[in-house]
């Protein structure tokens, strides 16, 4: 399957990187990129390994550390394609929405990068197996609009707060009475690899699902970062039974949610993950 989005470095178009850190944008770029190239300048961005500095990592598959990431390259051993396709940032943290052609196999996935003091000291991350056909919109998981408008700190403020309240509200409470105040009328335009587009489709899809080996439960949201009219919501709860994280991310219009990407993970066993940070 090809997806139809501009596969241009994000970086590069969008509109000079206004309305954040240029440098720490590129560099976060350039680390994913890295995972691809192997190029060791990519990964100077990262916390150096010296006592009380640290790289706080929540990728339950790497240890802590450059030298996770290192044990992670190596695995790889220069097999890895990496496209980032959304680069946003909201203060100190750096989140990129990316198209893994291959990390260990296809994937979509988000990074989360935080700062301090010009380094990346924490690291987040989701990845949900790229599928093979599109949605039944005719959408991918990671086609759609690049680049984040460049709005009033108080209205990008005002979209992530919608954002999270939506996900606490409808996937959280399932108080759908509130639907309303999150959309307009029936529109949705929908990256979901399962359903199609509309308001209407998604909530019958996780009805639809109650009840069965697959139902969806939201229990709390934990990270909400947001960049202009884009907003990402990170939340933990089960699938099926089985702890699972959920990544949702939102573009905004004129106060409703307009359009959906999403991403899925379970959260494996205590006892198989590389670091003691947890998932959040």
């Amino acid at each position: 399957m090809t997806s139809n989005y501009n596969t241009a470095n994000p970086c590069a178009t969008m509109g000079g990187l206004s309305g954040g850190n240029a440098f720490q944008k590129q560099a976060a770029f350039n680390l994913m990129k890295g995972i691809e190239s192997g190029d060791p300048r990519a990964l100077s961005i990262i916390n150096p390994t010296q006592p009380n500095w640290l790289y706080i990592q929540h990728s339950l598959v790497a240890a802590d550390g450059l030298a996770g990431v290192q044990q992670i390259l190596a695995l790889l051993n220069g097999t890895a394609r990496v496209n980032p396709v959304r680069v946003f940032q909201d203060g100190d943290h750096v989140f990129i929405h990316t198209d893994f052609l291959n990390f260990f196999g296809p994937n979509i996935g988000f990074d989360i990068f935080r700062y301090e003091n010009g380094f990346i000291v924490e690291h987040w991350d989701q990845l949900q197996t790229t599928p093979s056909t599109f949605n039944p919109s005719g959408r991918s998981m990671i086609d759609g609009p690049t680049q984040a408008l460049q709005l009033p700190l108080e209205q990008s403020k005002a979209n992530k707060d919608l954002a999270r309240h939506f996900v606490n509200d409808i996937l959280v409470n399932r108080q759908l009475d509130k639907v309303g105040l999150y959309f307009e009328g029936d529109v949705l335009i929908q990256h979901n690899p399962t359903i199609a587009d509309g308001v209407s489709n998604w909530l019958s899809a996780i009805a639809a699902r109650n009840g069965t080996a697959q139902a969806v439960v939201y229990t709390r949201t934990r990270i909400t970062l947001g960049d202009g009219d884009f907003a990402l919501v990170a939340s933990d709860g089960t699938v099926g039974g089985n702890l699972a994280a959920f990544y949702d991310l939102f573009r905004l219009e004129n106060g409703k949610i307009i359009e959906h990407w999403d991403c899925v993970q379970a959260i494996p066993p205590r006892a198989s993950w590389r670091n003691n940070n947890g998932k959040f």
